[in-house]
């Protein structure tokens, strides 16, 4: 009788463990815009302190340094660089809104266009 009592007790547990994550599942499919599905192994090329701020402006969708800096701790004009340099690598896109210039993630297409050539260069560098 005591088994069984503690056998109800964790089906009750794992119950509730499963409504939670059914939660947590619903929320995610009302976020504006949508995650990239992106493999880990892409994520991991970037230096950890690149991927930092690309996971914030991920999960932002769109936002300026200041904004970036105020959830990562780092000042402005660090952020503003990295920013910059993601932009440049081709993992956001940038566009000015009057006096601030806001970044956002790139399209899928536009994401595997500039995966695509990155591989093709670093295949062309090893040749070298």
């Amino acid at each position: 009788m005591v088994r069984r009592s503690i056998l109800d007790s964790i089906y009750r547990e794992m119950m509730s463990i499963r409504q939670r994550l059914d939660d947590i599942e619903n929320s995610f499919s009302g976020w504006k815009p949508q995650p990239l599905d992106l493999p880990e192994s892409e994520l991991i090329t970037l230096p950890d302190h690149l991927r930092r701020t690309y996971i914030i402006v991920s999960s932002k969708g769109e936002c300026d340094a200041a904004q970036v800096s105020n959830l990562t701790g780092r000042c402005r004009a660090i952020e503003s660089n990295y920013l910059n340099q993601l932009s440049r690598m081709g993992w956001l896109n940038k566009r000015r809104i009057s006096k601030t210039v806001h970044f956002r993630l790139m399209s899928k297409k536009q994401l595997q266009k500039t995966t695509a050539i990155s591989v093709k260069n670093r295949n062309i560098g090893n040749l070298n």
